[in-house]
């Protein structure tokens, strides 16, 4: 029986390609989307063609709604099988300075980044538990890690997924579930092209001295889903091109 994974806005972007590495490691996955009906779509059709008899499913979920995101976790717990896996990859950003924050905006960046994966993830847990295997994998940010001025509401809400995430790594290991977090740098997608205007300036800062590709950051989450993965859990990996690994200020 193939096993099968879920994967939260994976219709475009980071999202998407996560769906595709999942699939061609043999995966069937199920994914939400938000607004990338048409690109959802393809994607679906996409994995069929490169995997005869794969059964990917789309589903429209706006996880911004709390109600939403509760109607769709009720949905999951009332399914017979138990999903093996499930990847947080939804994200919202919001750009503002600490002085500045406006807590309607920023609560709202904590639901999909935080609040959505404590629902989910307390949805699947249990049947994972039962089957004494699962696998976890939450995309986080290295702004959870290093400040970064203008990103402080962002860099809280991926904080708490972090704290989220290692808490339930320890309630969860010695049932056979691993829980871990990437933590991306900067990912050359759609939700960069605001800073196209410094995009040199900002790739020269990182020791790879380019972006990551968002085949990057998936075959990560891909490999934390791989039989070799089994005895990594609560681990922070980043995926940043050494970007936490120097000091911002040097000669």
């Amino acid at each position: 029986m193939t096993k099968r994974i879920l994967v939260t806005g994976g219709g475009r972007g980071l999202g998407a390609a996560i769906v595709r590495a999942a699939g061609a490691a043999g995966f069937d996955v199920t994914f939400t989307y938000r607004s990338a009906g048409a690109e959802a779509e393809a994607l679906v059709d996409e994995l069929r063609a490169a995997r005869p008899g794969a059964n990917p499913i789309a589903l429209p979920v706006d996880l911004a709604d709390r109600a939403a995101v509760e109607t769709f976790a009720e949905g999951l717990e009332a399914e017979d099988g138990p999903y093996f896996g499930f990847c947080h990859n939804a994200g919202m950003s919001y750009d503002t300075l600490a002085a500045m924050v406006d807590q309607d905006k920023a609560e709202a960046v904590m639901q999909v980044n935080h609040f959505t994966f404590v629902r989910i993830a307390r949805a699947l847990v249990r049947p994972m538990t039962r089957a004494r295997e699962g696998r976890i994998v939450a995309i986080g940010s290295v702004a959870a890690l290093l400040a970064n001025q203008g990103n402080v509401a962002y860099a809280a809400s991926k904080a708490a997924l972090l704290a989220h995430v290692r808490g339930l790594a320890v309630e969860t290991a010695r049932r056979g579930v691993t829980v871990n977090y990437i933590a991306p740098g900067f990912i050359d997608t759609a939700m960069l092209a605001k800073y196209a205007d410094h995009r040199d300036r900002m790739a020269a800062q990182i020791p790879a001295g380019r972006f990551a590709t968002p085949d990057d950051v998936a075959q990560v989450a891909a490999f934390l889903f791989s039989p070799g993965a089994g005895y990594i859990t609560g681990a922070v990996i980043p995926v940043d091109g050494g970007l936490s690994a120097q000091l911002a200020a040097h000669r």
